[in-house]
């Protein structure tokens, strides 16, 4: 007899482990418009079809990407920053990180980031991976970066922002995600990522 908890964590995930005959079928773009544009993402409304009979709009967020920098000091200490977070009314946790801006790179908008959130500059970079924060509203992907031999740099922050530097042993990261002291998905997400190119002397 199956427990609640296999019936829990089974179920949902049968799938995964099920071969597939065919694959799943993709969805087609017949038009695109932007109803809304500001400096930082555009509000934009798809029609799609599956088929001559099921058509329907996709309204979602495009962005032009965004950088998030994991700062590891040469004790292999990690740099978070704290900040207020408006639409969640509270503080939050995370790793320096921004949108890339028109005409800027991903790598260009990695060291303006770290200068303006952490107050570093960094000798050593590693790309980890990247990842897609929220993929049913947008189509952002955000490059995870690994700053490493960091110098201190200024570079003076948006007037709406203001940072707290935290300093963190990797082990007390992964405690505050799971008590859920760190709460911001991205940088729960960028955390898995990166951790593993970390090592800790």
């Amino acid at each position: 007899m199956r427990g609640a908890l296999d019936v829990i964590i089974g179920s949902p995930f049968s799938f995964l482990s099920r071969e597939s005959s065919m694959p799943l079928k993709k969805w087609n773009k017949l038009s695109e418009s932007v109803k809304f544009k500001n400096s930082w993402w555009t509000y934009k409304v798809d029609e799609f079809s599956l088929s001559d009979d099921l058509k329907g709009e996709y309204h979602y967020v495009h962005t032009n990407g965004a950088s998030m920098i994991v700062p590891v000091l040469n004790d292999g200490r990690i740099v978070m920053i704290n900040q207020y977070r408006y639409l969640c009314e509270k503080e939050s946790l995370e790793f320096p990180c921004g949108g890339v801006k028109e005409g800027c790179s991903y790598d260009e908008t990695a060291l303006d980031e770290l200068a303006e959130e952490a107050g570093y500059a960094a000798r050593e970079w590693q790309i980890a991976g990247e990842f897609n924060p929220f993929n049913g509203i947008t189509d952002e992907i955000c490059c995870v970066y690994i700053a490493r031999h960091l110098s201190p740099a200024e570079k003076s922050p948006d007037l709406t922002e203001e940072f707290e530097r935290i300093i963190l042993q990797p082990d007390e990261i992964d405690a505050r995600i799971i008590s859920g002291v760190i709460w911001d998905g991205m940088t729960i997400a960028g955390w898995t990522i990166a951790k593993t190119f970390i090592h800790v002397p």
